[in-house]
């Protein structure tokens, strides 16, 4: 059953998320007060290629899992969505049909704002539309960046820059060594590579051999980064 009320840390994920938090007071209040919460467990589908879209949504706790099925019938993962985050703008304005799949990662809480509700907001706060217009164009930057990286740099600058970014969104610190940041965001290494767009026995390689230069360290539970800065470094490769 749905919990009509937010955790205080779902909230503060809400909040605190970049895009979200660098709107006015009123408007953030007049989007959350509109809000309901939804609640998934691992690996229920939240919503379908192709479903009507009548909710903008924004992911609380957990994370969403976006992916598609190739022509073969072969499952891939595009991204995952993590907490702070807002999605389906696109659809809210198009009023088209959703273009993906997507799935909770992990016990996974949401909150939504119905279409009608939407447009309400739309009305009263001409500032969302300049502010979703900045979320589209960094949406675009990074969809050219990854391109750019898909064509330009080798797999292991490619999984640096991943990892970097996982650390950035899910990374703990661990309590026994601050240098030590494990990813909270489980990932199996079929699902890594799918956000590579490379084979699971390539990204095992280039893992095993970070591991090797104790940069990272593989664990059962998950993936612990041992040293962020040549991590960074390997993603800044440029050949």
């Amino acid at each position: 059953m749905d919990e009509p009320i937010l955790t205080i840390d779902e909230r503060e994920a809400i909040n605190s998320g970049r895009w979200f938090s660098s709107l006015s007071p009123s408007l953030r209040h007049d989007i959350l007060r509109c809000t309901y919460v939804k609640r998934y467990k691992d690996g229920e589908l939240i919503c379908a290629r192709g479903d009507t879209a009548d909710e903008w949504i924004a992911c609380a706790r957990g994370a969403l899992r976006v992916s598609s099925t190739s022509v073969s019938g072969k499952l891939v993962t595009l991204t995952y969505v993590e907490p702070g985050i807002w999605m389906g703008d696109v659809s809210m304005f198009d009023g088209d049909r959703r273009t993906h799949d997507v799935y909770a990662h992990g016990d996974t809480s949401i909150v939504c704002v119905a279409r009608a509700d939407f447009r309400k907001i739309l009305a009263s706060h001409v500032e969302l539309y300049e502010a979703l217009m900045r979320l589209q164009a960094r949406r675009i930057r990074l969809l050219f960046g990854l391109v750019e990286d898909l064509n330009t740099l080798p797999l292991r600058a490619r999984l640096a820059k991943q990892l970097v970014h996982l650390v950035r969104s899910y990374g703990v610190t661990s309590l026994s060594n601050n240098e030590e940041v494990r990813i909270g965001l489980h990932l199996a290494q079929e699902e890594l590579a799918q956000l590579l767009g490379a084979s699971r026995q390539r990204v095992n390689q280039e893992l095993k051999s970070m591991e090797r230069e104790g940069i990272i360290r593989v664990e059962p539970s998950g993936l612990v980064v041992c040293n962020r800065d040549a991590l960074k470094k390997i993603g800044e490769a440029d050949e």
